[in-house]
């Protein structure tokens, strides 16, 4: 079965789209403060298909991606009792206490950490507004964070280009279903 070809073959048409800067920025800010997909999803292939502005890509991805956190952190600083029910009511109530607790441990490094980690950085911004951290550091540690994450995805992904898009292209659906499986194994060992 075919279903991650089909989502492999949309993803490159979009990364190739003459306004994919604009939505990978969008993506990229929104992600950092309330929206749940990683901007990687649109980063990786527009990297493969366009090396040679991989470099812009990275840079456009973690600029959006701080001012995105900053909206967050001030979400967190001036509305976090409109927002706490819903994340008390979801999935990220958890991860946001979670937050709270590293901030008290290791404030600036959980910025980082969180920047660079699939950790959802959305949490930290919050979490660093509502404990009202300095925004000095809280800036620098998601520019270093964000940033080397999104270089560190450009860099892979443009060393690989026109090569590494075919041979993703040949085991996209070996590769996706492989990775449904070790999660679905990975969750019943964790529920077990």
């Amino acid at each position: 079965m075919k279903v991650f070809s089909a989502l492999y073959e949309r993803a490159m048409a979009w990364s190739r789209h003459r306004h994919a800067p604009w939505y990978l920025g969008s993506l990229s800010f929104a992600e950092s403060s309330f929206f749940p997909i990683p901007p990687d999803v649109m980063l990786a292939p527009m990297c493969m298909t366009n090396p040679a502005r991989a470099w812009w890509f990275a840079l456009l991805t973690t600029a959006a991606s701080v001012a995105g956190g900053i909206f967050g952190y001030v979400i967190g600083l001036f509305a976090f009792d409109m927002i706490q029910p819903l994340i008390a009511g979801g999935r990220y109530w958890d991860a946001y206490q979670q937050a709270v607790q590293w901030f008290g441990h290791w404030g600036f490094w959980a910025i980082l950490i969180a920047g660079f980690s699939p950790i959802p950085y959305k949490v930290f911004t919050i979490a660093a507004g509502v404990l009202a951290m300095s925004l000095f550091p809280f800036v620098l540690a998601s520019i270093i964070g964000r940033g080397a994450r999104f270089f560190l995805v450009a860099a892979l992904m443009s060393w690989g280009g026109v090569r590494m898009e075919s041979m993703l292209k040949r085991y996209v659906d070996r590769i996706g279903w492989a990775t449904v499986v070790l999660l679905a194994v990975a969750l019943l060992i964790h529920y077990l």
